[in-house]
């Protein structure tokens, strides 16, 4: 998973002020009387009030109760989701047609008696995209990635949100049909067994296989007024789906960004190569009020959902690809290819939590910055300034907290609040293993050809132990490294980067730096004021060039950017779209400085601020240039 940080962390900024045995799971199918798939449907065409309608039937059981349950967490969120609250008129019926007893034991199952004479569950789905705009319901609401939407003009059937299991049946195959209006595209990477048209050819039932409970949560879908675009990379096929309810931006275009990235990640990969066919399904959300508010994406095994505004300019949602995209393909290598056995046989009610999200997500979001410097995407200033970004956003998290304690207990307090730094920290902790790889080994082996080296030892069908996993890669890497993850990573003493930087001829200095407009050098420079509901620039303010070249002073409340109001409630939305503007822009900011309106209409220019800048040493010796060559071009 991949949070665009713009949403991440002005939610953090501005409006707020388990050591388990891990055991496989049981594979029972004791419950059927027949191994025949689960059929489902989930019919389009009767969709009312934003609700769809879902039908299971599971075939005969032999026990009197059985439980069905919507997910409570889903893979790849490290997060509650609670899907059963989003299901209405749950109801089992025998096969007479009437209804069974059925008792909900908690937010996301069900029991039901006289199982025996169970013929099938129906219940109707509502979207989670809308209850995003309503505040949500008794609690927080997936992030968008994993959420779901049904609208008339477009369906991100994450199947997780409308299609449950039976505890014993996760094992089972399942047979899904999907019917729709024959007008809408569809697209999904799960294998579809054939399609069957109305007798009037108004709609179109496709039918498609799982092996198991697991495929259908790991094989999302679109239906609706999609633009596809496939292209190859290496023996990879890439289906590229974009829903863009203005028709703002064309799967074209995307398509030319994609593909460069890609190939070039495929590049640094080498023989890395785990799936035949990788989707890309980008729902691109609009201004109003009913548009989804979490950006980022979320990773499958072989595909992605991406959430992303569609009021970037083109620039700024090719970046912004990049960044989410790449992240989330390199999950082919980890947890898809590498992981413990919390991922392997994931419980998706009560789940027990691996503790190396460094691994996880911190180095894939290693590998998704690193590759581009080292395939030439960018250069190695512009890679320097993501990794102090990087070091400058860790800082202003817990520092001493232990990561691996955190990665186990990330749903508590307070870990689930540290969250986002798996991104920042992870990813430096990738980087130092990767120093540390390429010092101990004459510059031939990095951190790359580590994970490389889990993937043949473990694969995507044999788990890791995660107590053991640390010592295993002590023993296939150097000492070195397993200091460095006992201290560091196990151990909560923060990380000196300046002794790796000066491992590779590197040093931080003072400098004049680029900046955005809401902040200097990853501070940001506007405080809010809880009591009166106000944002007013702080004191950072006199050292961001543009605003304080447009005569801007600390205390200046701002009341319109642009035409609309700032307000607490609205902050996230209106200052994410001030975090996009580019040099160039016409733009039109009101503000009250103690009573009298201030008004900054101009053209941005680009803004500078003091800051840390990482560049080469002076005095830096060939040995440490032939690490740091080694460490950004392999």
């Amino acid at each position: 998973m991949k949070k665009q940080a713009f949403a991440t962390v002005l939610a953090g900024i501005l409006l707020v002020g388990c050591n388990t045995t891990k055991t496989a799971k049981s594979k029972t199918i004791s419950d059927l009387a027949t191994s025949n798939p689960i059929h489902t449907s989930l019919d389009l065409n009767k969709v009312v009030d934003d609700k769809a309608p879902v039908t299971i039937n599971p075939g005969r059981f032999t026990t009197e109760t059985v439980t069905y349950r919507l997910p409570r967490v889903v893979q790849g969120t490290y997060s509650v989701s609670d899907f059963g609250k989003y299901i209405d008129d749950f109801k089992a019926l025998d096969y007479d047609g009437n209804p069974l007893p059925v008792n909900k034991i908690d937010t996301n199952s069900w029991t039901i008696d006289n199982a025996t004479k169970l013929d099938k569950i129906e219940y109707l789905v509502n979207d989670t995209f809308d209850i995003e705009v309503n505040g949500g319901i008794g609690g927080e609401v997936p992030f968008s990635p994993a959420g779901t939407n049904i609208e008339g003009t477009n369906y991100v059937l994450n199947l997780h949100g409308f299609i449950g299991y039976f505890d014993s049946l996760k094992n089972s195959q399942y047979k899904l049909d999907v019917s729709a209006p024959a007008t809408m595209v569809r697209t999904s990477a799960l294998q579809e067994t054939g399609t069957k048209s109305s007798p009037d050819g108004k709609f179109l039932t496709s039918s498609y296989f799982a092996p198991r409970y697991f495929d259908i949560t790991d094989n999302p879908m679109f239906y609706g007024e999609l633009d596809v675009e496939e292209f190859q990379v290496g023996d990879i096929k890439i289906v590229l789906s974009v829903y863009s309810p203005n028709k703002v931006h064309s799967a074209e275009k995307i398509k030319a960004v994609m593909e460069k990235m890609m190939k070039a990640q495929k590049t640094y990969l080498g023989d890395v190569n785990s799936t035949a066919r990788y989707d890309i399904y980008l729902y691109l959300a609009g201004q109003g009020e009913e548009a989804p508010k979490g950006f980022g994406a979320l990773e499958h095994h072989t595909s992605t959902v991406v959430v992303l505004p569609e009021a970037m300019p083109d620039a700024q949602l090719a970046e912004s690809m990049i960044d989410v995209v790449s992240h989330e393909f390199f999950h082919i290598v980890t947890p898809l290819s590498v992981h413990s056995e919390d991922v392997h046989y994931f419980d998706y009610d009560q789940p027990t939590f691996s503790k190396h999200l460094w691994m996880y997500e911190g180095v894939t979001e290693y590998f998704a910055t690193l590759f581009q410097v080292d395939q030439g995407l960018v250069t190695e200033e512009e890679f320097y300034s993501k990794v102090m970004g990087k070091i400058k956003t860790a800082a202003g998290m817990n520092d001493s907290m232990s990561f691996t304690e955190m990665s186990e207990n990330i749903l508590e307090e307070p870990y689930a609040p540290q969250y986002f730094n798996v991104y920042q920290k992870g990813a430096l902790i990738g980087m130092c293993i990767d120093i540390l790889m390429r010092e101990a080994s004459n510059g031939n082996r990095g951190i790359l050809s580590l994970m490389k080296e889990l993937s043949l030892k473990y694969g995507k069908n044999k788990p890791f132990v995660d107590d053991n996993i640390i010592a295993e890669i002590t023993s296939m890497t150097y000492p070195s490294v397993g200091t460095f993850l006992n201290t560091h990573v196990v151990g909560g003493t923060p990380i000196d980067y300046n002794e790796f930087f000066e491992k590779a001829g590197l040093a931080v200095s003072e400098a004049k730096v680029k900046t955005n407009y809401i902040q200097n050098d990853g501070a940001f420079i506007f405080v809010p004021n809880q009591q009166e509901g106000t944002i007013a620039f702080s004191e950072a303010v006199k050292n961001n060039s543009f605003w304080n070249e447009n005569g801007v002073l600390p205390g200046d409340v701002i009341k319109t950017i642009d035409g609309e109001a700032l307000t607490m409630a609205n902050a996230n939305q209106v200052l994410s779209k001030a975090f996009m503007w580019q040099p160039g822009t016409e733009i039109d900011v009101k503000l009250d400085r103690a009573g009298k309106e201030v008004v900054v209409k101009t053209t941005l220019t680009q803004s500078y601020t003091t800051g840390s800048s990482l560049a080469e040493k002076a005095d830096a010796t060939e040995a440490q240039k032939s690490l740091r060559n080694a460490w950004l071009k392999g």
